[in-house]
């Protein structure tokens, strides 16, 4: 093992292996995935696949962290903005990017080891859920939002959660519901512009970069099982959520493995 990752050397020289050698994709590289993509640059992640159809403003400056004052004068794309931090990590990484919804070109996905999401949807994380579920990929989704608390302080909450292909799914964990993703559908375009800050992007980001690890290398010897982790803001708490306790002992009803294969998209 080089002296570069000597400090990590508890992964052992199979585990560093595995990280040089897996591909991940980044989807979304706002406030969370511009945390991700160094971190796993830093750990010695050699292949990267980004997508991100957004350019930097100057709101983006207060969390994003691949992105300067000078990004946002010349408009420059934020898969941009997070290969030439992940190069300047290292050099000699391969960071295919591109700057589109992932939906439209969702063959790019087709050989990744693991996929993180960082999206700011419902409707977002069921279809890549879904297309991870096809393809046996595991996926790893964080997200975080404020919410008004009236007289109250306002509330801070957030999720890291695993979706491993055979185990329980977004739908299975009550994550993800029609109704929500209706609600959601049904007011699209009227929710405006929500509350993001960098400290709490930075917790969950940094915890789904351990979750990726422990997957990638098997460091702490434990089975993969489901993750879903609640994050409060407020007293600074990431717990499992209370929802683990009650799911489903048999197997995900909503991506039988039977069902997998490469998903086919119909434009509506």
């Amino acid at each position: 093992m080089s002296e570069r990752y000597s400090r990590q050397g508890f992964l052992g020289m199979a585990g560093q292996l595995a990280i040089e050698t897996a591909r991940v994709a980044v989807n979304g590289l706002g406030g969370g995935g511009s945390h991700i993509a160094p971190q796993l640059a830093h750990l010695g992640v050699q292949n990267f696949l980004l997508y991100d159809h957004d350019r930097g403003d100057e709101s983006n400056l207060n969390r994003t962290m691949t992105l300067a004052e000078a990004d946002v004068e010349a408009g420059t794309l934020k898969v941009e903005a997070a290969r030439r931090r992940i190069h300047e990590i290292n050099p000699r990484a391969n960071v295919e990017i591109h700057p589109c919804r992932w939906q439209d070109r969702e063959k790019a996905l087709n050989g990744c080891t693991l996929v993180m999401g960082c999206v700011d949807s419902f409707g977002e994380r069921q279809q890549i859920e879904a297309c991870c579920r096809r393809l046996l990929i595991p996926y790893i989704d964080i997200g975080m939002d404020v919410h008004p608390g009236g007289e109250e302080p306002p509330g801070m909450s957030g999720q890291v959660i695993l979706s491993m292909p055979g185990l329980p799914c977004m739908f299975c964990m009550g994550f993800l519901t029609d109704e929500k993703i209706g609600r959601e559908v049904a007011n699209y375009g009227a929710a405006g512009g929500k509350p993001q800050v960098v400290w709490p992007n930075g917790v969950l980001a940094s915890t789904a970069v351990g979750i990726a690890v422990s997957l990638l290398t098997g460091w702490t010897r434990s089975s993969p099982a489901p993750v879903y982790l609640s994050y409060n803001g407020t007293d600074g708490t990431l717990v499992p959520h209370i929802r683990l306790k009650y799911l489903p002992p048999e197997p995900c009803e909503h991506y039988p493995l039977a069902q997998a294969g490469e998903p086919v998209f119909v434009k509506i």
